[in-house]
């Protein structure tokens, strides 16, 4: 079975990585060298990132 096409693209989790501050072992291991601690708070700043997107969203209607 093959893997699945992810919802952030590449640019997206590389600057989320820059930004929480692991984006030099993602450099150096690729993606399953982050710890699960890092991958949680990306997805979690992602989803922030998001509904912030969708408040915003809401407020010019």
């Amino acid at each position: 079975m093959g893997r699945k096409r992810g919802i952030m693209s590449e640019q997206f989790k590389e600057e989320l990585a820059k930004e929480l501050g692991f984006y030099d072992v993602v450099k150096q291991e690729g993606w399953g060298g982050i710890k699960a601690r890092d991958a949680g708070n990306m997805v979690k700043r992602a989803i922030e990132i998001a509904e912030q997107q969708l408040a915003n969203n809401g407020k010019s209607q």
